[in-house]
């Protein structure tokens, strides 16, 4: 699959691909689909990218004019495919590539407060309820502004799961990939919200 970058700054510029089928790049009707819902909101945004693979999604943000991401990934080769990316399309000033687990980070409280968090975890092994459930638990995460969006198989959705402290606002599916729209129910967020992001 040929990766690259579909709108703004960096628009057209090609991305490495992680060898090995260890990550699933999100197609690139996917991926503008998503940037359309999105639309202006992505400016001056900060975007949190789990399991960020290629880096794709994340410096597709930053080529529409996010002014951060960060770029969370496991894998040493994945988080060496994001610099190179990162590198090549001009944009690592405004970014951060951090190897680390997941769950591990959703567990503490965040360095800063983020617009968008981007889910696309592995297929087929219930991470990404996993994830939402961690973010629920975690208070310090839970901003009434701040929107989650989970890429799945459709296989992998179940309408019959329920949230605490999240709404489905929103689902999207394009063949075999669905988009999920989350945001922290009105009142039951954690955090002190006119508190400055560190």
């Amino acid at each position: 699959m040929s990766l690259r970058v579909i709108a703004g700054k960096a628009r057209g510029m090609k991305l490495k691909a992680v060898p090995g089928d260890s990550t699933r790049p999100v197609m690139d009707r996917v991926k503008e689909a998503l940037f359309s819902i999105i639309g202006s909101d992505i400016h001056r945004a900060s975007f949190l990218d789990l399991f960020a693979g290629t880096g794709s999604v994340g410096i597709e943000a930053l080529s529409r004019g996010a002014d951060f991401a960060l770029f969370v990934e496991l894998n040493r080769r994945a988080c060496r495919v994001i610099r190179d990316n990162l590198d090549h399309t001009g944009l690592s000033d405004s970014a951060a590539v951090v190897r680390r687990d997941a769950f591990q980070l959703l567990s503490r409280p965040p360095q800063r407060r983020f617009d968008y968090i981007y889910i696309a975890p592995p297929q087929y092994q219930d991470i990404w309820h996993k994830c939402l459930r961690a973010l629920e638990q975690n208070a310090a995460w839970r901003h009434a502004d701040t929107r989650i969006i989970v890429q799945i198989d459709p296989r992998e959705f179940d309408a019959a799961l329920s949230f605490a402290h999240l709404e489905l606002k929103d689902q999207r599916r394009y063949g075999g990939t669905m988009l999920l729209f989350f945001r922290f129910v009105a009142g039951e967020t954690g955090a002190e919200e006119n508190s400055e992001a560190p």
